[in-house]
Parts: structure tokens; sequence; C-alpha cells
């Protein structure tokens, strides 16, 4: 059995405790995680205060600590396929996405190593004229990230990279479930050469470790991927130590299909959307909404693409969907696929999980036209589509932005016009038309309502893990007049 450690202060270390790692393949125990509790929390965060107060991370120069970027990046390109057979053997996700999404998390690390050195201040044209006034962008200091079990790998880079550039320090908490792949990459930190405490990585449960990290008064920012209920959390334990929040949370996305669109394009971006990575994405095109007129023959394609699916083991190259992370998450997921057919919604295919060991669930899909199903509300993070139809454009709008949720949004039309309408009107951070699940480091990712706030990628991120200083000089040499007017 592999045995892992938490990374603090520059050193590999066990938790206060350990506890075992699930494979979802099997449903056996493979490896043992440390599991810090609120003294390796307080080492961690006292670290990373440390060396941003005080040095050396502090007096670093910017284009300097974009060369370790640099280097960071080279290294998690070299040891991308190792990262992904961890990512996949402790969570399930198959090793077809996780081999090609970290190699491309490389590319993260190298675009925020450009813009360390490119985070700019600005010189004000004050309305005083013995007055000169700049603002000066500083780095907004320790910052807590606490990452999800899908995708860790990419979305601690889309935290760990711009903080870098900003020059701040930080403590990572991977999930506790399947937290090998960022545990792992904390031998890549070190390598590379970042100073002692710049980076701390750890994982453990709720109150012992979460929320003393995100309460710990020496934390000025918190990063947090996840569901919207932990999030509250979050920021109630922010109220202790009234450090600021980017939140990236959930969706229940919609993906509108007009008649005029390439249905066997769209469909395959449906597939991509909700059937790739066994549907746990937050941005899981999960919400079908589709034209009247071509809704049979569209869910015709999609059933023939969803039954044609490979399900199998996650480190098969050939596998398509690979298990559910959790026993957790398949008991909920078949729980709301039971209420929803309660509720009226038709099922066009799956709703089962296969024969045999592991946490596998079938590509899934419900017609929940004339229902009141709870599927179309709740977020099943999972490979479950839910199907509702239109007559009018108008409706089509009405109905995508039916939700509390507001991260992402496919549309599928031929129409330019109707595409710039619905671009408009669609209430979600992230708009892909003719395509679905794209992503960059040069483009920002985030949404609105219960689906957070912040941006991760683009410049806007390294901003977001900044503060600004104004700075006031006086260039007159007379002695300041009347002290009880203000200046």
């Amino acid at each position: 059995m592999q045995r892992f450690q938490c990374y603090i202060d520059g050193e590999f270390a066990d938790g206060e405790a350990r506890f075992e790692s699930i494979d979802p393949a099997t449903g056996a125990a493979w490896a043992e995680m440390p599991e810090a509790r609120e003294a390796d929390v307080n080492r961690a965060v006292e670290a990373a205060h440390r060396t941003l107060s005080a040095g050396p991370w502090s007096k670093l120069t910017a284009t300097q600590r974009g060369k370790l970027l640099y280097k960071l990046a080279d290294l998690v390109a070299e040891n991308a396929q190792k990262l992904a057979e961890l990512e996949t053997r402790d969570t399930g996700k198959i090793i077809r996405e996780t081999s090609a999404q970290i190699a491309y998390v490389a590319e993260y690390y190298r675009y925020y190593a450009g813009i360390a050195d490119k985070i700019e201040g600005s010189y004000l044209p004050i309305d005083k004229p013995d007055m000169d006034v700049w603002l000066r962008r500083e780095p907004i200091g320790v910052v807590a990230m606490v990452v999800p079990w899908n995708s860790q790998l990419f979305l601690s880079a889309v935290k760990i990279g711009p903080a870098l550039a900003a020059g701040c320090t930080m403590v990572v908490k991977a999930s506790e479930d399947g937290p090998a792949p960022v545990l792992e990459f904390a031998r890549l930190i070190h390598e590379a050469g970042f100073p002692a405490g710049v980076v701390n990585i750890i994982t453990g449960f709720g109150p012992a470790c979460g929320a003393a990290l995100s309460r710990h008064p020496k934390v000025d920012h918190i990063a947090f991927t996840g569901g919207p209920e932990t999030a509250r959390h979050v920021v109630r334990n922010s109220a202790e130590n009234l450090a600021s929040t980017s939140l990236e949370l959930g969706g229940k996305s919609p993906f509108i299909v007009f008649a005029d669109a390439d249905l066997e394009s769209a469909a395959n971006a449906q597939v991509a959307g909700i059937f790739a990575a066994t549907g746990q994405s937050c941005v899981a095109g999960s919400r079908l909404i589709v034209e009247t007129s071509v809704k049979d023959r569209f869910l015709d394609i999609l059933k023939a693409k969803a039954e044609a699916v490979r399900i199998g083991s996650p480190l098969d190259m050939a596998t398509e969907v690979g298990p559910l992370a959790t026993r957790r998450q398949r008991d909920h997921i078949e729980a709301l696929v039971e209420r929803s057919l309660a509720a009226g919604a038709k099922l066009v295919t799956g709703g089962t999980a296969p024969e045999g060991a592991g946490y596998y669930y079938r590509p899934t899909i419900l017609d929940c036209d004339g229902s009141a199903s709870p599927s179309l509300d709740e977020e099943f993070f999972g490979p479950v589509l839910s199907v509702l139809s239109f007559e009018t454009e108008a409706e089509a709008l009405e109905l995508a932005n039916n939700t509390r949720y507001g991260l992402a949004a496919g549309l599928f039309t031929r129409d330019l016009t109707r595409a710039h309408r619905l671009i408009k009107g669609i209430r979600a951070g992230i708009v892909w038309v003719n395509t679905y699940r794209a992503v960059s480091p040069i483009a920002p990712f985030g949404g609105f309502g219960l689906s957070g706030h912040g941006r991760e990628g683009g410049m806007a991120a390294a901003l977001d893990f900044t503060r600004t200083k104004t700075v006031w000089l006086r260039t007159s040499d007379e002695p300041i007049p009347d002290p009880f007017v203000m200046r």
C-alpha cells in the first residue's frame, strides 16, 4: 500500500493521523494518506506567513518568481504521466482524460510564469498640483486554497499559478477524497526550488483541517472550489479572520440546441459535456434544452451514443466512462434519479449501475418535459442528463436562466444574430457557442449566483491575488498649510 505525506515548510511529514484512500474502480483501499489537523494547519500557515513577511519569498523579484514557475511547468510536463496515473487511481477519472489534462496543466504554469513580471501599478492624474499619486499592486497575502477531488491538479493550477505570479504564499488543502496527485505534486514544488513555506500542501477532514484553515487569523484570502453548502461554511469561517474569498462552485448548465444546428456535432458536444469525466465536472451540460421539432431525432442520436459508451477500468485508454469517485456520490445519484422518475421524468436510457465492483453508473438520459423533476434543479455531479424542449427563442432563454446557478452554457445554432442575442441574455459566466467544455489559461473561468464569484484563469485571476496600495507623495517644499483643513 502506497504511503503519502503532507508538505509543510519545505519538508515532507506525516499528519497527526492517517487514513486509507479507496480506489473507486475496485472499492478497495490502495494508499495511506496523512490526516492534517489543527496543529499541522497552524504550522503550515505560520510557515507561509513567515516567508511572505520576512523572506526569502518576499525578497525575490517578480522575474525570479516567474523563472521558478517556468521550472515548475517543465517538471509538470515531465511528470504528467505519473501524475495522471495517480489521479486516475485515486479518483477514478479515466486515464484518457487525466493524461491529456495534466499535460495541459503545464501550460497554466507557463502562462502565469510569463505574467509574474507584468502585473503593473498605475499613475493617477490627481487633482492636486503638489502631489504625485500612484498605485502599487502587492500580494494579497497568505492564501488558503481548498481543492475538490475532481480534476485536482487542474483546479489547483488555476489557483497556485496566479497566486505565485502575484507573490502570495499558500496552504493548499487537497480533498480527502483522492488527494494523491496533489500530495505527489508537492515533490515538484520542492524540486523546482521554491523557498520553504511558499507552497504548503496538506489534506484532512472538515472541522479539524478545513475549518481550522479557513478561519486561521493569518489567512488573508480563501480560494475555494466545491459545492455551495461547503462554501457557506467557508464564508462563515471567514468571518473570524475577515479573509476575502473567491468561490468556484457547481452548476446546472443549460445546453441549448436549435433546429438549425449541426445535430451530430451538437450530440458529440453534449456527450463531452455530460458523460465525459463521468459527469463529475462543475461545467457539466446537465440540462439539455432542445427545440421541439428536432427533439426526438436528437434524443435518438444521443441515446445511441450513450449506449455505445465504453464503461471499464479507468486505467485502460479505451475506457470512455469510469467509476464515480466515491460510493457516497453514486448513492446520491441513484437517489436523485429515483426521485426524478417518481416526479414524472421518463427514463430514455441508463438509470442503473453495472454489475461488479467499483462505483460505476451507466450514462443516463431523463426526459423531463411535463414534469417537476428535481433533476432539473439539483446537481448530480454524475453522468445524468435532464431534457426539456422549447418552441421559441424566448422560451429557450427562459428555461436556460431558470436556475440558481450560472456557471456555463452551451448554445448550438447556425444563426449568428440569434447567437448574439442569446449570448447577451444567458446568465452565466461562460458561454460556449457550437462547442463545449473548452478551457485555456488565457480565458477567465467562473460564474454567477450559486456558482460563486471571482475568476480563475487569465490576467483577472492574477489580479484577484493582489491588493492595491495608494501612495501619496507631496512634491512641494512649502510648509503644510492649515492642519485643520483636509487636503
